[in-house]
């Protein structure tokens, strides 16, 4: 695994060092992201959830065909939940079709109660990715995600998720309101019995011209052999985005 990963990043640090002269003028560097506060804490990948109220960032720093998208979690005590590191590369780039290739850095911390006190202990995670969006237009597209994600430490979970996405934005109500739709059917196929099928709707809301947004947020299971058996969750927050 060690060497896969340092494999991966040498081609990673080549492409990008072989292009950083000629992309400089050609291609800025492109900032955006959101920042959001939510009611349960459910992931925008929505395999996990806290399960009480969190603050997400996803910030995305774009320059030419790659990316770096850090996502970082935080409880409202300020402790980490899950901190991602998303290197990212687009292979295809067309009006209609894009596809990409990523490699993701993360760790993911919970609590552990021993007899003499609280442990809040981080466990190391990597992942690869394979995704595929295909646009109906400005504002339809459908997207396909599969994820290889290996656990480091002892007690991580090894496995794969599978993820289709529709995206439905900028619904006119009115002269003012804009709504997005956002609906994923995901599979996750783990280690130690954590394996199911599940749905989950999102729906945000906004007023044109200002960067803040609600949202609802769902989570379904339709099949799983997760004991105890998952229940539906829902979440409702509110975003800003830049």
């Amino acid at each position: 695994m060690k060497r896969l990963l340092f494999f991966i990043l040498s081609i990673i640090a080549t492409l990008a060092m072989s292009k950083e002269k000629s992309d400089s003028t050609k291609f800025p560097l492109e900032v955006s992201g959101e920042v959001t506060l939510n009611s349960n804490g459910i992931a925008p990948i929505p395999a996990f959830a806290l399960g009480e109220p969190t603050i997400m960032a996803n910030i995305t720093l774009k320059k030419n065909r790659f990316s770096y998208n850090p996502q970082l979690s935080y409880g409202l005590n300020l402790k980490p939940w899950i901190i991602d590191n998303w290197f990212r590369y687009q292979w295809i780039e067309q009006p209609k079709f894009e596809m990409r290739t990523s490699f993701n850095i993360s760790m993911f911390f919970s609590e552990y109660v021993t007899p003499n006190e609280v442990v809040w202990r981080g466990q190391r995670y990597v992942a690869l990715e394979l995704a595929g969006k295909y646009k109906l237009s400005d504002k339809t597209s459908f997207s396909l995600m599969a994820w290889y994600d290996k656990g480091l430490d002892t007690g991580t979970i090894t496995g794969y998720f599978f993820n289709f996405v529709f995206d439905q934005s900028d619904i006119g109500i009115g002269k003012h309101v804009l709504l997005a739709i956002n609906l994923q059917t995901f599979y996750i196929d783990y280690t130690d019995l954590n394996d199911g099928l599940f749905i989950s709707p999102k729906i945000s809301g906004s007023v044109r011209k200002i960067p803040a947004f609600l949202f609802w947020q769902g989570i379904l299971p339709l099949t799983s052999n997760i004991s105890p058996y998952p229940d539906f969750q829902w979440n409702i927050g509110l975003g800003y985005s830049f």
